[in-house]
């Protein structure tokens, strides 16, 4: 991946979290964060 690829992504993303935040409150925020941490914890289980 390159760098310009990797800051393209980047701003996608927070452009999306932030039109979330902006139409639907921080509640989703809050759940997905809460969500991709269980994520990281069972992914780190299998390395």
């Amino acid at each position: 991946m390159t760098n310009r690829i990797a800051l393209v992504l980047g701003v996608f993303i927070i452009g999306f979290v932030m039109v979330d935040m902006l139409l639907f409150g921080t509640e989703h925020v809050v759940f997905l964060g809460k969500k991709l941490a269980d994520l990281i914890d069972w992914l780190a289980f299998w390395r």
